[in-house]
């Protein structure tokens, strides 16, 4: 009976942190536009909610969208200090004759890596992603290993890479799904660089080029990431976009040009941020409850999540909201911090949108043996 006395207090608790406000009726949310591509994706960047899919999941040619996935790898060997941006890297023959989009860059001569990204993520030079690939790997071939481990590592498990450009392979290919994972984990991981994604024009060895995302003139919220094209592949484009608060990314693949791959993004984007919005209901690390625990060193515990908790609700309906911690039975020492003993549930009307793990915040030792038997003795009573 004390035990679920304290569980119901740590409810009470909880809701409370949802202000007061008057129920608002439901307005029925519109079908989401048709959308003319191979596969496409709609996805809010914090909650992960898809507001919006076809074939998101089915392998599909990325074409240049590729490059995402070489400048993450890129990156992330920055971020190491494997390489600093202003290596000198040797241009080969290969990297020089490599076909497709280019940044012109001229076989053995030195170019920096920061110019190397700069006109891969801009101006989508196959010859600067080849270049950093053999800078970083020694070959184009090992490189493709590395972006394969780095997809296995962020989940993209219907992903495979065999070259850094995004030039036809039977065995290249990605998914809407998996393209937007290594797209959100490079805005989340390199905000110092992802502001190049955004940049309209790139001026190499006397020739300027504009970036290809048509998006970035078209509407001022969006600031990336990345188009493609092959013939094989159709237009493709991963577009994301932030209004106030809100941050939506977009993915289209396999249309049929330069304007309807900007037009169906558009139409998306459009469409996620009319009619619905995202709030952040708890910080991560953040106390949410304390509970009882038995036979420990403290008798008192913390719990909370582990990250941030957002969620993505039709406008209008956050009065709506209802939040609903539950606490395991059984809170027995030792407790390790981050282990899970419950749940944090979130409803909107009788549909729960989000149920994630409620954590313990510390770690409480076994107590020693008069706290032992003093609380063995109080749980005979429980």
């Amino acid at each position: 009976m004390l035990s679920r006395y304290r569980n119901l207090l740590s409810v009470i608790c909880l809701l409370a942190l949802f202000p007061a406000h008057t129920t608002v009726a439901a307005v029925p949310i519109p079908a989401p536009p048709s959308v003319a591509a191979s596969g496409h994706l709609l996805i809010d960047f914090d909650s992960g909610r898809i507001l919006s899919e076809h074939n998101s999941e089915q392998r599909l040619e990325p074409a240049s969208l590729t490059k995402i996935m070489t400048a993450y790898v890129v990156l992330r060997e920055l971020k190491a200090g494997n390489i600093q941006l202003s290596d000198k890297v040797l241009i080969s023959k290969k990297a020089w004759q490599t076909p497709g989009s280019r940044m012109f860059i001229e076989v053995d001569k030195e170019v920096s890596v920061e110019q190397l990204l700069k006109g891969m993520i801009i101006q989508s030079g196959n010859d600067a992603s080849v270049a950093l690939a053999e800078h970083i790997a020694g070959s184009e071939e090992t490189f493709a290993n590395l972006m394969n481990n780095h997809a296995h590592r962020l989940g993209m498990l219907n992903s495979h890479f065999v070259n850094s450009t995004g030039l036809p392979d039977e065995n290249h290919y990605t998914t809407p799904r998996d393209i937007v994972k290594v797209s959100e984990a490079t805005i989340r991981e390199f905000p110092e660089y992802y502001p190049w994604y955004a940049q309209l024009e790139y001026e190499f060895n006397g020739i300027k080029q504009h970036n290809r995302n048509q998006l970035l003139w078209r509407d001022k919220s969006v600031d990336g990431v990345k188009t493609g094209h092959t013939e094989a592949a159709g237009y493709c484009l991963v577009a994301s976009a932030q209004r106030e608060s809100m941050r939506l990314t977009s993915v289209v693949m396999g249309t049929s040009s330069e304007d309807a791959r900007a037009k169906e993004s558009l139409s998306l984007l459009n469409y996620g941020f009319r009619f619905f919005e995202t709030h952040r209901l708890y910080d991560g690390g953040a106390t949410l409850s304390r509970t009882r625990v038995w036979k420990g060193g403290k008798e008192s515990l913390e719990l909370g999540l582990e990250k941030a908790l957002y969620v993505t609700i039709p406008r209008n309906q956050y009065a709506n909201l209802k939040a609903t911690l539950n606490i395991d039975a059984q809170r027995t020492a030792p407790i390790i911090k981050g282990q899970a003993l419950g749940s944090v549930e979130v409803a909107l009307g009788d549909e729960t949108i989000s149920s994630v793990p409620l954590i313990a915040l510390e770690q409480i030792d076994e107590g020693g043996i008069f706290q032992i038997l003093k609380d063995t003795i109080l749980l005979w009573f429980e």
